[in-house]
């Protein structure tokens, strides 16, 4: 049985049972090892009460949701992107929003780099091609693709996921520039070894594009056909960042006419659904929104909003508030 003296806290998906043990050293907790995900409905049911929740990408945070639990104080998304968090509505009922920003972003870049590697040079057709029987001898002409050294990448987003990603090319002597709201600092261009470039200029020059921008209103469909079009016919296209942010139907059309080389994309709109026009495409790299998921990343990014749960419950400012404006409560 709950103890009533005790503060209620809601896990909403499966989580690291070190994290999980803590949690429950403090707090009366409900969690959701089973890992099925939670309908809407479920969510506000077995929210409503509770003093926190611990929520990932998938959970949508309405006001719906925040008038079914009147005691919520703090919503700590397990990530660094909060579009599925309602901030203003949070902020509205004194409800800190806390996420995950710093731990994951170097494991990020590197799932880019694999996606322009794997894009690029074709390994997840090539793998299938020979696993499926078909190799009988070595061909001069066979599985070319596009060399990634000594390329253009363009990053959109320059962000610290976008600057780790810009560091790593260094070492295949790439040329980089980027586009973001406004430049680096100088110094912080020169150790991405960086350029600002403009928009439209990015898209038309790069060899190699890799969108890493927020996700909300002003970066919906932020790449669509007119930015597709800009792209060179050997280009390739990765996406890190969020579905929404890239129209998937333009791209699928782009692609599936070869006006493209390829695209690797680990994000997609309507997750975990999927534009079926993907699911034929050779020349696209698909991964299901795993560009965190190395275990040490993920148990940081798990430590991290547990950190800011217990802070902002226990009456202190939480690690990575994203609204400052709502004071945490006293305990």
């Amino acid at each position: 049985m709950s103890d009533p003296a005790r503060l209620r806290v809601l896990v909403t998906r499966r989580t690291f049972d070190d994290v999980l043990g803590d949690l429950r050293r403090r707090f009366d907790v409900d969690d959701n090892q089973g890992d099925q995900p939670l309908s809407p409905d479920e969510l506000a049911s077995r929210a409503a009460g509770c003093d926190g929740i611990i929520t990932a990408v998938a959970d949508p945070v309405t006001p719906a949701l925040l008038d079914a639990c009147p005691k919520l104080r703090v919503v700590a998304n397990c990530a660094v992107g909060t579009n599925n968090v309602d901030i203003p509505a949070c902020t509205e009922r004194g409800v800190m929003v806390t996420n995950t920003p710093g731990v994951l972003d170097d494991t990020t870049a590197d799932h880019a780099w694999a996606l322009m590697f794997a894009a690029a040079r074709r390994v997840v057709s090539s793998d299938r091609w020979l696993r499926d029987g078909h190799w009988r001898a070595w061909g001069f002409m066979d599985w070319h693709g596009v060399d990634v050294h000594h390329a253009t990448l363009g990053i959109i987003g320059m962000g610290r996921i976008g600057q780790a990603i810009a560091r790593r090319a260094a070492g295949f002597d790439m040329r980089v520039i980027y586009h973001n709201r406004k430049p680096l600092p100088d110094d912080r261009a020169l150790a991405c070894g960086a350029a600002y470039a403009g928009f439209d200029e990015l898209l038309s020059t790069a060899d190699f594009v890799v969108v890493s921008v927020p996700y909300g209103p002003a970066t919906h469909h932020l790449i669509g056909a007119r930015e597709l079009a800009l792209l060179k016919p050997t280009a390739v296209f990765v996406n890190v960042a969020r579905g929404g942010v890239v129209d998937d139907a333009a791209l699928v059309e782009v692609l599936a006419g070869g006006r493209i080389a390829a695209a690797g994309l680990d994000v997609f709109e309507n997750e975990p659904s999927l534009h079926p026009g993907y699911v034929g495409l050779e020349n696209a790299v698909l991964t299901p929104h795993i560009a965190s998921a190395s275990r040490a990343t993920r148990l940081g990014m798990a430590e991290l909003a547990a950190r800011n749960l217990v802070a902002a419950l226990e009456g202190s400012r939480p690690p990575s508030l994203v609204n400052p404006e709502v004071v945490p409560r006293p305990v």
